[in-house]
């Protein structure tokens, strides 16, 4: 768990980026991811949005609606983050994509005003999508027209599959210790 109180001990410096914030000259961060597609949380772990002792998820107004009680976790503080390639686009970044992998490019389009979409990739957590889930959102990052797209971990073997066949010349696949470099 992260204990904020061994975190102000070590003197880490916590910044909160509920807006799209430049990290370090060159990345940036999509900030709240805004819900806009069809996509939606599936399936995974509940939350207490609450702070004991240092300890978990300081969200007022979530836990004002959860009533403190565990509820679904609707992941709302998930970011992406995002290079812009000269020449070629953004990279978009997600970690594991519950907000939804076409919500999380859109929202790095929004943030940089960059429409021209290099590489997606990271976590999609569609492993536990159905079948027409997942065509539906091959076919809406077809619509984004990235370069490529790299699906890693939690993104499941169906939506490789349906990459295949509707995408499959953007499709590049990994294992656990792939590098990819981008850039000119």
């Amino acid at each position: 768990m992260l204990d904020r109180r061994e975190l102000e001990a070590l003197k880490v410096k916590l910044v909160y980026c509920q807006q799209a914030t430049v990290v370090q000259g060159h990345a940036f961060t999509t900030g709240t991811i805004k819900r806009r597609s069809f996509e939606r949380v599936l399936p995974n772990t509940l939350v207490e949005y609450s702070k004991k002792d240092g300890i978990g998820c300081d969200m007022p107004e979530a836990n004002a609606k959860a009533q403190g009680k565990f509820v679904a976790d609707e992941h709302l503080d998930e970011h992406g983050t995002a290079f812009n390639l000269k020449d070629r686009g953004l990279v978009v970044i997600s970690s594991c994509g519950h907000a939804g992998i076409v919500n999380t490019v859109q929202q790095a389009i929004e943030a940089s005003g960059v429409s021209k979409v290099h590489a997606v990739l990271g976590g999609f957590h569609l492993f536990p999508a159905p079948d027409d889930y997942l065509v539906r959102t091959v076919n809406e990052l077809k619509a984004l027209n990235p370069d490529v797209v790299i699906p890693l971990h939690c993104s499941g073997p169906g939506f490789v599959t349906a990459m295949r066949e509707l995408l499959g010349d953007r499709l590049v696949t990994s294992t656990t210790g792939t590098e990819f470099q981008f850039g000119a």
